[in-house]
């Protein structure tokens, strides 16, 4: 069986979705599968592409064994919303054409965003008689809209209509959360064409993070070893709102605390600039911003760490899920969330116990979580007992769901076509 991965990030994407799709290709492939993979050049987290991409439209490669066909798209140095549109409809143009000239896969994976990849993948299917899953990891109309990004009118009503056009004409339409789940519903989407795929947890490296290591980290970045240490890693974008962290970090600089608090966001993004300067025009000597660490750093970091915050800004909740979550699970750290209290991540936080929501954008009461917790040390560990919670997010167990989502979709599309090869010449009407 042969299957095609479509979707603009991949390795060696080091955040967000590439990951994720990267783990998919690699997963499908060990299972017996033709796997081929379409997507662009490599630019994220950091907004810009690396020198191998110069003067490219298209390249070849194999990550893995798995045929990675890379296609060209404007990636802007400063992001802006008429920006990202350009960027992501370059992509569909250039990887449209890429679609049409390779083997017909009997499934196209189709991961969006970008929404536009919807109607291209409509017509790939058309013509070469075949199906898509519409794999959505972000509700993009939904968040847009949420979040400002896109005023009210014919763009967003546009956008709006290509979500309808792309749920309509897949043989399957997915999502990563429950919210999404419920969303798909909210906009008519067939129960018996829906699946639920979350996330699942990463296969990293293992890193054995020393004692001496973990005191090191500590030493490196001044941190006392009395402080309760809370961190921040991933992507700094416009639906993170991590803006948050910083206004809790002046609130509790201005307070009188007993056992000292430090905060470190780490991460690169489209925000990243702007809480730079901040910092320049604000300095915080209870707050340090670090670049994006490699795996190893990230694993010190979290063994360092006493606790992990994670923000959405209001409004993204239900249209997306951190699976950053997932990740400082795995390395029992319990978490300070703010986000919005129906959103998917509080949710979580309240069904697993491993920590606390506060409402997004909430600076004032994440500063007084942090200050519970500092003051508290059983109830983090507390909190910390709980972290097992993540383990019904095994690889083995939700890529496995996947690729029976996926078989379900070709085994299905195989019926029908043969059902139509087998009508009278002039009655087939598709």
């Amino acid at each position: 069986m042969r299957i095609i991965i479509w979707g603009i990030n991949y390795a060696p994407e080091p955040t967000g979705i590439a990951p994720y799709t990267s783990e998919l290709a690699d997963f499908l492939k060990k299972r017996g599968l033709d796997v081929e993979v379409i997507t662009g050049f490599s630019y994220y987290p950091f907004w810009k592409k690396g020198p191998e991409s110069r003067g490219k439209i298209y390249r070849t490669e194999e990550i893995n064994d798995v045929p990675v066909h890379r296609c060209w798209q404007y990636v802007p140095g400063r992001l802006t919303t008429a920006k990202r549109i350009l960027h992501e409809l370059t992509f569909g143009v250039t990887s449209l054409f890429r679609a049409l000239f390779l083997k017909r896969a009997d499934v196209y994976v189709v991961v969006s965003p970008p929404l536009g990849l919807g109607p291209c993948a409509w017509l790939v299917t058309l013509l070469k008689r075949s199906c898509y899953l519409f794999h959505v990891q972000d509700l993009q109309p939904d968040s847009a809209a949420g979040l400002g990004m896109v005023r009210k009118g014919m763009f967003l009503r546009l956008m709006y209509a290509m979500e309808r056009f792309s749920y309509r004409h897949a043989a399957g339409v997915s999502g990563v959360s429950r919210g999404m789940a419920e969303a798909f519903a909210a906009k008519f989407v067939p129960e018996q064409k829906t699946f639920l795929l979350p996330n699942w947890l990463r296969a990293q490296p293992a890193v054995a993070a020393s004692a001496e290591s973990v005191a090191l980290f500590r030493k490196t970045h001044a941190i006392p070893s009395n402080a309760l240490l809370a961190v921040y890693s991933g992507n700094l974008g416009r639906k993170q709102g991590v803006e948050v962290i910083f206004d809790a970090a002046e609130k509790l600089a201005e307070s009188a605390i007993v056992r000292p608090i430090r905060l470190i966001v780490a991460g690169d993004g489209a925000a990243r600039a702007s809480l730079e300067q901040r910092l320049q025009e604000r300095p915080l000597a209870n707050l340090q911003l670090l670049p994006l660490l490699s795996n190893e750093d990230y694993q010190v970091m979290l063994k360092a760490a006493d606790l992990a915050i994670i923000t959405q800004m209001p409004g993204s909740g239900q249209v997306c899920f951190p699976s950053k979550l997932l990740s400082v699970l795995a390395a029992g750290l319990p978490v300070i969330t703010s986000a919005d209290d129906n959103s998917d991540l509080a949710l979580a936080v309240t069904e697993g116990g491993f920590g606390v929501n506060v409402p997004a954008s909430a600076a004032s009461m994440l500063a007084e979580a942090l200050q519970m917790a500092a003051a508290g040390p059983d109830l983090v560990r507390q909190w910390a007992a709980r972290t097992g919670w993540v383990r019904r997010f095994s690889p083995s167990v939700m890529l496995s769901r996947m690729e029976m989502a996926i078989l379900a979709l070709a085994v299905t599309q195989s019926d029908e076509q043969e059902a139509l090869d087998r009508m009278p010449q002039g009655m087939n009407l598709r």
